[in-house]
């Protein structure tokens, strides 16, 4: 795979790994970051070996964007031009699952870009939230639309309203998180999380996925029939027939992917 500034990708069988090697403290390195996430993310998505993502960093304030007031400045005017660098994008167009572990604080397009990942794991020092607002800025690489999804419309109020951050026990209380860790065991509790996730079935876990990210912009009515349709394309597989059939003679499944 290409080699990157910001950040480098490593594998461990089916796990992929991305790790944020810089602070990001200006809109320049937000570009590039943004560019090179979507280099890695496509060719992660054009390997079907690789069947879970673990996004997380080298550093412990990879997820805590922190930019000068003169930086601030120019981002309002990119703002205001259009030119918004995405970070969340590339990882939340993926099928496979993404894990997000956050070593130290996110805030900002960090947490906006934790929210990408469909579960997150923190450390239980970490605080978590969106200053923007105090800089007469806000949130504009999916914050303020993935939040209340996670955690409700009153709370998403209160944390873009305010700017306040929470802490790890109370992002675990609102549902934020899926779990939190000392600092010692993230990289443990991580990857059983996602070999737990390994030995499932991968076109299930795809389709559940979907059905949910892509129910969330639907009516209940047309969720269930999307719900449905899933369902039954998955009978269809060999992975399904596998799975029947080590149910049957009690013992664990060697799904294919297919």
């Amino acid at each position: 795979m290409k080699q990157f500034e910001l950040l480098h990708f490593r594998r461990d069988g089916p796990i992929g790994s991305i790790y944020i090697d810089q602070l990001v403290t200006s809109k320049s390195v937000a570009a590039q970051l943004s560019q090179e996430l979507s280099g890695i993310c496509k060719a992660v998505s054009s390997d079907e070996s690789i069947l879970v993502l673990i996004v997380t960093s080298n550093g412990e304030k990879a997820f805590s964007f922190d930019v000068t007031h003169k930086e601030l400045e120019l981002i309002k005017r990119d703002i205001a031009a259009g030119i918004l660098p995405s970070t969340s994008e590339p990882v939340s167009s993926l099928a496979i699952p993404v894990i997000a572990a956050i070593k130290g604080d996110a805030i900002g397009q960090g947490l906006e870009l934790a929210l990408a990942c469909d579960l997150r794991i923190i450390i239980k020092t970490a605080r978590l939230g969106f200053p923007n607002i105090s800089f007469g800025i806000m949130p504009y690489d999916g914050g303020t639309q993935r939040l209340p999804r996670f955690v409700g419309r009153g709370k998403a109020m209160e944390m873009l309203l305010t700017g306040d951050l929470i802490d790890a026990k109370e992002a675990y209380r609102v549902g934020l998180v899926s779990r939190v860790v000392s600092s010692e065991k993230l990289v443990s509790t991580t990857l059983d999380l996602a070999q737990s996730l390994v030995a499932k079935g991968p076109i299930a876990l795809r389709y559940a996925k979907e059905a949910v990210l892509k129910g969330m912009d639907l009516t209940l009515d047309q969720g269930l029939r999307l719900e449905a349709d899933l369902y039954c394309l998955l009978q269809t597989t060999m992975d399904r027939t596998e799975g029947i059939k080590a149910y049957r003679e009690k013992r664990p499944p060697q799904f294919k992917g297919a």
